[in-house]
């Protein structure tokens, strides 16, 4: 008798210890500051850990002996279109872009940031690279000429010479 009594407790208290409410990790919104090279003041040189516990809510984490890591390790924003590719230092974000951004990249055209970014160091048809203060700023367009938008950016500590993007 004794053993069923001390057995329905145990399943009384098992149960409610786990019905009990966790509240949500609140995601900071996200803001890019496209002149200093941060996605909330984290720079694409930082940590993979470092970076995992300032902007905590990351919908996927692949760290270095993952066998998902072909591009190294990296955290990925999915929800707000933000990846951080720690090992390779650079930050991508792309078009659908959850946050507020110091300068409005996505969208603009090819051409129309010339006062903010001056002339590119390196172009392509599809793409742009610009010297900053921190590295290297990489815009994307979708398609070749004057008509092309901005898709996505890539933000990097790396020089044009040293960066390692994931294809």
């Amino acid at each position: 008798m004794k053993q069923l009594l001390v057995l329905t407790l145990s399943l009384i208290t098992v149960t409610t210890a786990m019905g009990q409410l966790k509240a949500k990790v609140k995601c900071p919104d996200l803001y890019v500051d496209v002149l200093n090279g941060t996605v909330n003041d984290q720079k694409p040189n930082y940590g993979w850990a470092e970076i995992k516990g300032r902007i905590p809510c990351f919908t996927s984490a692949v760290d270095e002996s993952s066998p998902e890591a072909k591009c190294g390790p990296a955290i990925f924003y999915k929800d707000k279109d933000v990846s951080f590719y720690t090992k390779r230092h650079y930050i991508e974000i792309s078009a659908k872009f959850v946050g507020k951004c110091s300068i409005p990249l996505l969208g603009s055209k090819r051409g129309s940031l010339f006062k903010t970014l001056g002339n590119p160091r390196m172009k392509d048809d599809l793409w742009e690279a610009y010297d900053m203060q921190y590295g290297t700023l990489i815009l994307h367009y979708n398609v070749a000429g004057a008509a092309g938008k901005v898709i996505k950016f890539q933000m990097t500590t790396e020089s044009t010479e040293t960066i390692q993007l994931c294809e």
